[in-house]
């Protein structure tokens, strides 16, 4: 296997570990919200999710991408994914839930799947394509 390929894949394990606490992040914060304090699905999911794409923001720039690019554009960039991600996942989540009776955690999980895929294809290929491996970290 060639290096090149090699760290990619090392990427990609390192993305879904961070997407794995990102994750947790996102499920316990839900379910905080949903149980103890009985709210709708809506505030429920738009609060879990932004703990975790902060969270999961922070820690894939600095060590799965390892990126030295200039961080307020990095985020705005996130934030233009988000702009279009989090109404859709919003939108249709309480839809799903309110509407249609599924499952608030089947609607969360199914989400979080498609968040997933979606930002990591979004990092790699748009926010961190120019400036993959420029940290102090990719150099060591």
């Amino acid at each position: 296997m060639d290096k090149r390929k090699k760290k990619e894949i090392v990427r990609m394990v390192k993305f879904v570990f961070f997407s794995i606490s990102a994750g947790l992040i996102e499920i316990v914060s839900f379910t905080i919200l949903n149980e103890l304090l009985n709210w709708p699905y809506w505030p429920c999911y738009l609060i879990a999710l932004v703990l975790s794409v902060v969270w999961n923001f922070t820690l894939n720039r600095a060590f799965t991408f390892q990126s030295a690019g200039n961080v307020p554009i990095a985020m705005m960039q996130v934030a233009a994914f988000y702009l279009v991600f989090t109404p859709v996942t919003t939108i249709s989540g309480n839809f799903l839930v309110e509407s249609l009776g599924w499952n608030e955690y089947l609607v969360t999980g199914l989400n979080m799947a498609l968040n997933f895929i979606t930002e990591y294809l979004y990092d790699r290929f748009v926010v961190f394509k120019a400036t993959l491996d420029t940290n102090k970290r990719a150099s060591a």
